[in-house]
Formats: C-alpha cells, structure tokens, sequence
C-alpha cells in the first residue's frame, strides 16, 4: 500500500513599473531550462524533530489555523480538502517581503505573533527535519521564486529566501504567457510527481506580473499495521449506506473495513471520537474526528478546540475501522477567510510590500488567495495535491476585483488530518460528506 500526498502553493505578483538595471548575477535564465529544486535531501534518519518547548508551542498556535478554517471553507455540503501547511510557506515567504502592520497581520495570522524570525526558524526546521524522520516516508518541500526580469528583488529578500527557504531564484522574461505557463507547470509537475501538472493557464499570467513564489509539498507513506501487513484489501471493500445528516437520505459509497482488528489510539471526547491511524514507522498519521451527533456542530467548534489537548486523551484501544473509499477535489478563494483571521491590510492600497523588490516607487497588495486540492483514499493508501496561490497586484497595475466566495451552511460524517506524530505539524485537513 502507498500513500502520496503533496501540496504546492504559489505567491503571483503582478504590477506595471519602471524596469531596474538587471545585475549580471540576476540575468535571465533560458526559459528552456527547469527550475532546480534546492530543499535539503537527507541521508540520515532522525528520531524526532528537535522542537524545543516555544518551537513546539508555535506549532500549535499554527495548527490552530487549520481549525479556524474549517468552518469558513464549507462549501453547500460537498466534501473538501486544503493543506494549511502550504498555505504557511506561501504566506511565510510572502510576509519576509512585507513590513509594519502587513507583515504584523500575516504572521499572527499563522500562528507566531508578531515575530517573523521565530516563523523562519521553525519553517526551516521543518524543511531540513520533516524529510528525515522516516526512511520509509518521502516527504520533500521544495520552493522557488520565478522572477520577471525587468522587476529584481530586493537583494535582502532573495537572500533571506535562498537561506531560509532554500527557494531556488530564476529570472525570465514575461512577455510571452505561454512561456511563463508552461515553466510553473513544469516545476508543479517535477515536485509533485506528476500530480499537480497545470497549475495555471496563460490567461492568468499578466506580462507585468513581478514574480511566482512557488512551495511544493510531496508526501509518500505506506499504511501500518502491528503485524506489518496491509490494514485494508479491496476485496472487503463493499456498497454501504452512508448518512450525510442534515435531513438528507442514506446513500451509497464504497466501504474500506479493516482486515482484522488493530490496536490503535482513540479517543471519546463528549461530542466525537477521534482515531489515529498511522503509516510506515509510526512518524505520521491520519486522525478521524467523527462526531457523535450532526457534524455541522463540529465544525463550529473546532476553532475553539485545543488540538494538543484532544491528542493528550487518546488511548491504545483494539479497533475495527470502516472508512469510506473516497476522492475530494475542492477549489477555496480564501481573501475572506484570511480577513476573518486579522489579514486585513494586505488585501488593500494600505499594504506595505516594500521589501520584496528593488523598484521602491509602486504600492503592491494581494489581489486574490486561491488554493486547489485533490485527495484520494483508498486500499492501498492515499493521495493527495494542493495549490496555493496568492496574486499581488499593485496602484498602477490591472484592475483585479475577485468576487467573494460564498460559504454554506454543510453536513457532513467526519473531518480528517494529516499530522506529523511528535510535532502535531498538520500537512492536509478536510471533511468528507459522501460525496
């Protein structure tokens, strides 16, 4: 059995300015060329990753986005997926070019405060010791910045990113939108194995875009057992009834059960139970979160839910687990889930991002924050993909009005996690509805 799962999120700014010299450091890269990916590849396997006790609590705090925004992106009942992880490099690359009350906003939106050098640290922890904690796991983030060449960064910026993030920085012409298309496609391609291969049309792509900030999320891990055997086998998959809730009729969906019973850790809280299944050597897992009544109270709890706390009650109890054979595709604008979160100022002509690129003269915001994700659970394991993308826009460049999502009230049976063991990291969260 096999699990993959990834994300990928990409930071697009576009504004008309003046050009600045290009240095012979920064000149344009052939387009024909691929973006180097240059996240660190471990060669030895670690234990744990070395959190120390305010790292550890920052995590926390940063999972407390992934409960904030369940609630926000229900979408009229239908199943959804999003990678909060990814949405932390986007905005943490993006925050090290803001200053003042946008960079304040943006990095206590994700958990740390006001300090944006605690949110590089444990960024760059998580990059060097996420991949190395299971041999049998591959876990790769990767980041790159696509530079438009007549608008260079600010050298401060691209260094911080190069020695932080290990962002790879190329610059290219964007005069031709099938070009710059095809290159982010590429790189979403290579880093995701192949899962995320579109992940921008050229119609998208404006000749005065200042650059694509780009992360890629890759995760592949078998499920586990104690015998060190499959956990589930298609030929006990069968067509169940499933209750979405909400007054809605039984359907039918395809049923996983497990083969025999696994010792596993649960929990019963007072309104839902909680199940860890884990995969390969135990170093990451998935967590049910079943609601004993209607899932719409669930998920207007859980902003309030203290994730640390849930994962101190669980127990190792003998489990007999069904669970729906299922894939997710899910499409979020999140400009107003990030305002509800405090990120206010980047969305408008108050935003400060001068410490991104050299031309001090123009005023740049954040037009619009998308994320795409895709997720497969099935026998054999999981897969899944997100996308996020953040477009900057500034004073003097094209009129972006994006329009406001529209959030409905949804049932559905369980929400679900993706989380690094010892860190309590979240990569993937979402819901399944039966649909």
């Amino acid at each position: 059995m096999k699990k993959i799962i990834l994300a990928a999120a990409l930071v697009v700014g576009c504004m008309a300015c003046d050009p600045e010299q290009i240095t012979k450091e920064d000149d344009p890269i052939q387009e024909t060329s691929p973006i180097e990916a240059a996240s660190p590849q471990p060669t030895e396997e670690i234990t744990k990753v070395s959190l120390t006790a305010e790292e550890a609590a920052m995590v926390q705090s940063g999972n407390s986005l992934a409960f904030k925004m369940f609630p926000m992106l229900q979408q009229g009942g239908k199943s959804f997926v999003f990678s909060p992880l990814s949405l932390q490099y986007a905005l943490g690359m993006t925050a090290n070019g803001a200053s003042g009350k946008t960079l304040d906003q943006i990095v206590d939106a994700l958990g740390f405060g006001t300090d944006i050098d605690k949110l590089n640290s444990l960024c760059n922890k998580l990059l060097n010791e996420l991949p190395a904690l299971d041999k049998e796991v591959k876990l790769q983030l990767a980041d790159a910045i696509l530079v438009n060449d007549k608008y260079p960064l600010l050298p401060s910026f691209k260094e911080k990113v190069e020695s932080t993030y290990y962002a790879a920085v190329e610059n290219m012409s964007f005069s031709d939108p099938d070009a710059v298309a095809t290159r982010i496609n590429d790189w979403a391609s290579r880093n995701t194995n192949g899962l995320i291969d579109k992940m921008l049309d050229a119609s998208q792509i404006s000749p005065a875009a200042l650059a694509f900030l780009m992360n890629a999320l890759y995760f592949k891990a078998p499920w586990v057992s104690e015998k060190r055997e499959p956990i589930f086998d298609s030929d006990f998959t069968r067509n169940e009834k499933f209750y979405p809730g909400g007054g809605s009729d039984a359907i039918e969906v395809p049923m996983m059960s497990t083969v025999e019973s696994q010792w596993w850790q649960y929990a019963d809280m007072e309104d839902f139970q909680v199940l860890e299944i884990p995969y390969a050597n135990r170093k990451f897992a998935m967590y049910i979160l079943l609601p004993k009544g209607e899932i719409v109270d669930l998920m207007a709890d859980l902003p309030s839910l203290d994730w640390k706390d849930i994962l101190s009650k669980i127990q190792t109890r003998e489990i007999v687990l069904r669970i729906p054979k299922f894939e997710t595709s899910s499409s979020f604008t999140l400009n107003n889930a990030l305002s509800a979160l405090g990120v206010k100022d980047a969305f408008t002509m108050d935003a400060r991002f001068d410490h991104m690129f050299q031309d001090p003269e123009f005023s740049a915001f954040i037009s619009q924050v998308i994320q795409k994700a895709r997720i497969q659970v099935a026998e054999w394991g999981t897969e899944a993909a997100a996308v996020t993308v953040v477009l900057m826009c500034g004073s003097a460049g094209p009129d972006v009005n994006p329009p406001v999502p529209i959030y409905f009230t949804c049932d559905h049976p369980f929400a679900y996690l993706i989380a690094e063991r010892f860190s309590g990291a979240i990569l993937f969260a979402g819901a399944y509805y039966g649909n």
